[in-house]
C-alpha cells in the first residue's frame, strides 16, 4: 500500500460544479492588470472576447445544470476544518495556488466546486463566540449546547456530573451505529479533543480527556473520561467504532507504560488501564498502529477495527510531518489524506453504509499560535483529504459536507497587488497595474503583512518591529497582532458550509449550526419521491 504524500494538484479533483468556470479561468492565469489593458478588447464592443465575461457566463451555464439529488444518503462524511473561517478559506485558496506558481486568487479548492453552500451561525447556547466543544456538539446532536460541554443538553452546566446520564444527547454517530452502519473518526488533533470526541462521547467537560482530568466527585457520580468512552462507544449489541485515527496516545496508556516512539515519555492514565490493549481484546480482527510504517503495512482485508494513535498528544503540523518524511527521521506520520483514504476503505466494507467525521484539527492550533504558515499548510492538507474522499466515493449515494466549527480573529488586509505572496508584505499595484514589488508603508514608516491577527502572541509591548526585516514566509513566523494575549482567540462570525451528494441542496442561505445535524438526519432517512 503506497501511503506517500504525492501532493496532487487540488484543482484536478472531481468537478461537480464550476468546471466550465474553472476552464475559462485558465485564460486568466497569466494575465496581470497591465497586460489586460493592452490585450483585452473594448468591453463596450466585444464582451464575448473578454475572458472575465466568458468565465462569468460559463459559471451561470454550469449552475443551470445542477440538479437536486434526492436519493437516500447511504454514506455521510462530515469534514470539519477546525478554525477554518472565511478569511482562512480565502488565504488557503491563494496559498494553495501560489504553491504551484500561480497567482492564487483564481484557484478553486475541491470543496469550492460543490454545488451547494450556506453560511453557518456558530454561537453556543451561552456564548457569543464559540468553542469547538459546543459547535461540534451542535452538529452532532442537533441542539446547541453551552460552551465547553460534549453532547449534553442545551443548558447543562460545565463540569456538573450529577445528572450526567439524563443530560446526554444522542449523537448522529450513535443513531447511525444503531442502524447497523459503521462509524469512523479521523483527526490531526488528539482523538479525545473536543471535535472528534463528539462522535462517540458525552461529557460535562471537554477537558476530561483521561481519568486524571476528572475531579473525584465527578468520578464518584459516574462520569467517565473521554478516552474510555471511545472504547465503550456503540449500542449494546453494536460493533463499536470501526476506525479511529489521530493523536493522543497519552490518554490511552497508563503512566507505567513508556511511549512507543518517545522513550522519555509515558502515558497519562493513573488507573493502570492500557486502552490500546483493551481495544485489541474487545474487537475481533482488530489492529492498533502508531506510525505511517505500521499503517502502510496493514492488511485491510483482514482488519475490521483500526485504532491509530500517531503522537502522544496532537499530531505534527503538516509541514513538520512532511519534513520528517523527507529526512527519514522516525517512523513517520500519515497525512490527513492518508488517514481519510484508509478510513473510507475500512468503512465501505459495510453494505449498510457508514458515517465518518474528518477533522483538520491543527488549522486551529496554528491560528492560536499566531502562525499563518502552518494554518494555511494544514488547510491545504485538509483540502487534499477532501479530494481523496471525492475520488473514493459514489457521490450519488454519499453526502459530503465540508464546514468549520468556528472562525479566528485572522485578517487579510491592505491593498496588495494580485499575485502578491499571501504570506508576504503588502505590495500594491504600480500605476500601470503591474505589481510594484515595493512594500506599502504604514503610518509609522514600516512595512506590514497582508495577514494578521486581532489578538494573540504576535502583539508586543512598545514599538512594533519592521516585518521587512524578517522572513514573513518562514514556517515559524508569527504575524503581528493588536491585543496581546498568550493565545489568539476564536472569532464569532459565520463560517461556510459546502455540500454535495444526496440532499445537499438543503444547505443554503444562513443556517444555525445545529441544522447540519438535521441535514444529515434527513439525508440518511429520506427516499426519492416516486
Amino acid at each position: 500500500m503506497n501511503m506517500t504524500d504525492h501532493r496532487p494538484r487540488l484543482t484536478q479533483s472531481k468537478c461537480y460544479t464550476g468546471g466550465a468556470f474553472a476552464l475559462a479561468l485558465i485564460a486568466l492565469l497569466a494575465i496581470n492588470p497591465a497586460q489586460a489593458q493592452n490585450t483585452a478588447p473594448n468591453p463596450s464592443t466585444d464582451l464575448s472576447a473578454d475572458p472575465w465575461w466568458v468565465a462569468g457566463k460559463s459559471a451561470i451555464e454550469q449552475r443551470l445544470t445542477v440538479q437536486k439529488n434526492e436519493n437516500r444518503a447511504k454514506n455521510i462524511i462530515l469534514f470539519i476544518g477546525d478554525g477554518m473561517g472565511i478569511s482562512t478559506l480565502t488565504a488557503m485558496r491563494i496559498y494553495d495556488g501560489q504553491s504551484r506558481g500561480e497567482s492564487g486568487e483564481e484557484n478553486i479548492m475541491p470543496y469550492e466546486r460543490f454545488p451547494h453552500s450556506a453560511l453557518i451561525k456558530t454561537y453556543n447556547h451561552n456564548a457569543q463566540v464559540a468553542d469547538s466543544a459546543g459547535t461540534a456538539s451542535a452538529m452532532m446532536t442537533g441542539v446547541k449546547t453551552n460552551i465547553g460541554v460534549i453532547n449534553m443538553a442545551a443548558r447543562h452546566p460545565v463540569g456538573h456530573c450529577g445528572d450526567w446520564p439524563s443530560g446526554q444527547r444522542s449523537s448522529f454517530a450513535e443513531k447511525a451505529a444503531q442502524a447497523g452502519q459503521s462509524i469512523g473518526v479521523v483527526t490531526t488533533a488528539r482523538l479525545t479533543h473536543a471535535t472528534p470526541a463528539t462522535v462517540y462521547a458525552h461529557s460535562p467537560s471537554r477537558d476530561w480527556e483521561d481519568d486524571t482530568d476528572i475531579p473525584a466527585e465527578a468520578k464518584a457520580a459516574g462520569c467517565k473520561d473521554i478516552a474510555t468512552q471511545l472504547l465503550d462507544f456503540g449500542p449494546k449489541n453494536g460493533k463499536g467504532l470501526t476506525v479511529a485515527m489521530g493523536g493522543g496516545r497519552g490518554q490511552f496508556l497508563p503512566k507505567e507504560t513508556k511511549d512507543p516512539e518517545y522513550p522519555d515519555r509515558s502515558g497519562n492514565r493513573a488507573d493502570g488501564r492500557d486502552l490500546t490493549q483493551e481495544w485489541l481484546q474487545r474487537h475481533d480482527r482488530a489492529a492498533f498502529v502508531t506510525s505511517l510504517d505500521q499503517l502502510s503495512a496493514l492488511d485491510l482485508a483482514k482488519t475490521d477495527h483500526l485504532l491509530g494513535l500517531f503522537e502522544p498528544s496532537h499530531m505534527k503540523f503538516d509541514s513538520q510531518r512532511a519534513k520528517d518524511l523527507e529526512q527519514g527521521t522516525g517512523p513517520g506520520e500519515p497525512s490527513l489524506a492518508d488517514m481519510t483514504g484508509i478510513a473510507i476503505d475500512m468503512l465501505r466494507k459495510n453494505d449498510k453504509g457508514y458515517f465518518l467525521m474528518v477533522e483538520g484539527g491543527r488549522i486551529d492550533h496554528a491560528h492560536h499560535g499566531g502562525n499563518a504558515f502552518n494554518a494555511l499548510q494544514d488547510g491545504q492538507a485538509f483540502a487534499r483529504a477532501v479530494a481523496t474522499a471525492l475520488d473514493k466515493v459514489d457521490i450519488n449515494e454519499t453526502l459530503i459536507l465540508v464546514t468549520a466549527d468556528h472562525s479566528h480573529v485572522f485578517t487579510m488586509a491592505g491593498y496588495p497587488a494580485r499575485g502578491n505572496p499571501i504570506l508576504g508584505l503588502v505590495s500594491p499595484p504600480a500605476k500601470d497595474g503591474s505589481p510594484s514589488h515595493e512594500p506599502a508603508l504604514a503610518a509609522d514608516g514600516k512595512a506590514y503583512t497582508t495577514l494578521g491577527y486581532g489578538n494573540g502572541p504576535g502583539a508586543i509591548k512598545g514599538e512594533r518591529p519592521d516585518p521587512a526585516e524578517h522572513d514573513t514566509k518562514a514556517p515559524g513566523y508569527q504575524q503581528q497582532a493588536l491585543v496581546p494575549l498568550p493565545s489568539e482567540t476564536h472569532a464569532g462570525e459565520d463560517v461556510a458550509l459546502f455540500a454535495t451528494g444526496p440532499w445537499a441542496h438543503l444547505a443554503g442561505g444562513v443556517l444555525e449550526q445545529n441544522v447540519i445535524y438535521h441535514i444529515m438526519d434527513h439525508a440518511s432517512t429520506a427516499h426519492k419521491a416516486p
